[in-house]
């Protein structure tokens, strides 16, 4: 018993300096790939640009800067949750590795503190400690791009537009905590991306609201593929020494890894699973690595470019492969998005359907819960659903697919539920 405990205390330690890991190393290789004054440019015009989706930063303000912003973005979240004392967990990575992911294309060191003033005032209000709500306030800046497009992409000029942009930034942080816990009814765990679809119910309301005072708020598409192969070889050598290091931390070896590994597939990945409680710290890394090879490789082959979006999406793959999604319940899902990709009108090698297939694992628990044809069905109404559902609240809500997941699981769960039923009967 004192031995188990001993090995649990040193996995929460090895995972708290773990963490950090990943957005230093993108600090340290954007800061050294470039001259200072390139960064801070590149800095200056990621965080005065709009951000709503699809905003690629590394179109915006290139390379090195781009993954400066995700370096710092990450830390400032790492270091948050210190300040909070927050005990780490699968949900908590998968908030920090979202939230490096979108400051590829979207959030930023600007626009992200608004939504967490939000989230701390909110928590003052209902007179509990913020760590409370930190996993909302990280998830929760999915409506970033509403401070920046009001901000750096309205009519309105100078310290009126970035005060106004910060202000709707707090509103939308503050009634994020109780509308996420409300929302999550909607599709009963469905849908991981939980956040995803209160943003887009939030989004949409305020964009609403904006559009009639004759703001212009609406999606747009900046792309970069000017890096593809220097983020494939950064990437895919980081995911595999995810995998090596889960092995290394676990002192027990490849057996175990394998056991907990079958824990972990054995989940349907509905929320809430905690990978890192139903395996253990070393399998959930494991985990972290390898699908992060699968989706990489998801991209390679449907001939996608690295951009800022597909790294968002691989990324967040990645922090949910210690929340939810392992490769028996998002691979369906994938299938499902590329077979639609083939009889409708996008093409499966463009970077919205991409995207679709990457975020749409949103919809994992379904080929968890049900089974793989029940997985592909998913993806395969998935694909329709994202590429409509974005003119609601004009790009300003990250999370599209998690906005769109929420309603192809509240469509599809009920007739996958009352269908077994019948064949019980």
């Amino acid at each position: 018993m004192e031995k188990a405990q001993s090995e649990e205390l040193r996995y929460k330690k090895t995972l708290q300096y773990g963490i950090y890991v990943f957005p230093v190393l993108l600090l340290l290789v954007g800061l050294f790939s470039a001259s200072p004054a390139t960064v801070w440019k590149g800095l200056r015009s990621i965080i005065a640009s709009p951000s709503v989706l699809l905003h690629d930063y590394l179109y915006v303000g290139g390379l090195s800067a781009t993954l400066v912003n995700a370096g710092l973005c990450g830390i400032i979240c790492c270091v948050l949750l210190a300040l909070l004392r927050v005990e780490l967990n699968g949900p908590f990575v998968a908030a920090v590795y979202t939230v490096i992911g979108f400051a590829f294309f979207g959030k930023n060191i600007f626009n992200i503190w608004p939504i967490f003033i939000g989230i701390a005032l909110f928590a003052k209000v209902q007179g509990v400690p913020t760590r409370n709500y930190a996993l909302v306030g990280l998830f929760g800046t999915t409506l970033a791009p509403l401070v920046s497009a009001i901000a750096f992409g309205s009519h309105l000029s100078g310290g009126i537009a970035v005060a106004l942009g910060a202000a709707l930034g707090v509103l939308a942080g503050f009634v994020l905590p109780p509308l996420a816990s409300h929302m999550l009814r909607f599709h009963d765990g469905y849908n991981i991306y939980n956040t995803g679809f209160t943003g887009g119910i939030v989004g949409s309301f305020l964009t609403a609201w904006l559009r009639s005072f004759d703001f212009t708020v609406a999606p747009t598409s900046r792309l970069s593929d000017q890096y593809d192969v220097f983020l494939k070889v950064l990437l895919l050598g980081f995911f595999v020494f995810l995998m090596l290091a889960g092995y290394v931390i676990d002192r027990l070896g490849a057996r175990v890894i394998a056991e907990k590994m079958r824990l972990i597939h054995a989940s349907s990945g509905r929320l809430i699973s905690d990978f890192m409680r139903i395996g253990d710290v070393p399998s959930s890394i494991f985990n972290m690595g390898f699908m992060g090879l699968i989706s990489s490789f998801f991209v390679i082959a449907l001939n996608g470019r690295f951009n800022g979006p597909v790294i968002g999406g691989i990324l967040t793959i990645v922090g949910f492969a210690a929340f939810g999604k392992h490769v028996k319940n998002c691979v369906p899902v994938l299938l499902g998005v590329y077979l639609a990709s083939l009889l409708k009108v996008w093409d499966g090698g463009s970077t919205p359907v991409i995207i679709a297939g990457l975020f749409g694992t949103t919809l994992a628990p379904i080929a968890g819960q049900f089974g793989a044809l029940a997985g592909v069905l998913a993806g395969f109404c998935h694909l329709s659903i994202v590429m409509n559902v974005g003119v609601l609240h004009g790009g300003v809500n990250l999370y599209n697919n998690g906005f769109a997941g929420g309603f192809v699981a509240s469509f599809l769960v009920p007739i996958i539920n009352s269908l077994k039923k019948e064949d019980k009967a």
